[in-house]
């Protein structure tokens, strides 16, 4: 290391270092730089103290202030909760059907059923409720089990299919590819396309119409409008939740359908039931 010396070019002392040649200019930082500095390290020792910061194996250092983002959450949940306290416990326990006559425990319930649905609903139904292939629009007047309010609470409350509630809706719909030769699956695709006004191959609909009475009327009904206390149904209008093209409808009829959806039950209160079924019933499909 060279003694630093006065560089006339720039008027500033060099450290001494050289490297190749090339020296290095003594140039301290600003002094008002380090003291900004130096304050946010004081400052990140004092909120590292304080607050949570440091990560743990399963949390966080919590801070001898207690504090946490969490914590508030919680703290305003409780408070909106103990606010509508007394609207939940009506809420639980009305008569649904009179529902409608309560302005105000209405209103309430349609706004937290809003809230029930986005969180637990929408990712099979939609946002808007308008369902996907395989899940149903819950904007129509096709109900499989019975739009009114209490038929949609049951399907809420029990789920459909599922091996968790004893009392979930239950149909099964079985395999005609077991039964039937192909040739007589695509008469009866044909005769229930003919149901709705699809477009259909006509000279089938006769062989179809025999097959389907034979087999399919016993749930659909023997003019194919379907059975709500079977949870069939009905092929003759133009709601299809998987599809009511050729391909679509040999599959269904071969292989069968079997969607399944949750109780929510366990996971929601009676109150949270009543209304997202409040908030359901009101989208405009029911009855």
């Amino acid at each position: 290391m060279d003694e630093p010396r006065y560089d006339e070019a720039t008027k500033t002392y060099t450290t001494g270092h050289s490297y190749d040649g090339i020296e290095e200019l003594n140039t301290p930082l600003p002094r008002w730089w380090l003291w900004s500095l130096y304050m946010t390290i004081v400052w990140a020792v004092i909120y590292s103290i304080a607050y949570p910061a440091w990560p743990l194996v399963s949390s966080a250092t919590a801070g001898f202030l207690g504090y946490s983002t969490r914590g508030e959450v919680a703290q305003e949940i409780a408070r909106v909760e103990a606010a509508n306290a007394e609207l939940n416990t009506l809420l639980a326990n009305i008569d649904l059907t009179v529902l409608k006559d309560n302005e105000p425990l209405h209103q309430f319930a349609v706004s937290a059923g809003a809230s029930v649905f986005a969180n637990n609903c929408s990712q099979c139904h939609g946002s808007g409720a308008a369902g996907a292939v395989g899940y149903p629009n819950l904007l129509d007047d096709d109900w499989l089990w019975g739009g009114d309010i209490d038929a949609i609470a049951v399907t809420v409350r029990h789920g459909i299919r599922n091996e968790q509630d004893e009392d979930a809706r239950y149909s099964e719909m079985p395999a005609f590819g077991d039964i039937l030769e192909a040739e007589e699956i695509t008469s009866v695709v044909a005769y229930v396309q003919s149901l709705s006004g699809l477009d259909h191959n006509a000279e089938l609909v006769a062989q179809g119409s025999e097959l389907f009475a034979d087999n399919c009327s016993a749930c659909h009904g023997e003019t194919g409008m379907g059975d709500r206390t079977q949870g069939a149904p009905n092929l003759t209008d133009s709601v299809w939740l998987y599809g009511g093209s050729d391909a679509v409808l040999t599959d269904t009829i071969t292989n069968a359908r079997f969607g399944v959806m949750p109780p929510w039950s366990p996971r929601l209160t009676d109150a949270q039931i009543n209304a997202v079924s409040a908030y359901v019933h009101q989208k405009g499909g029911g009855e």
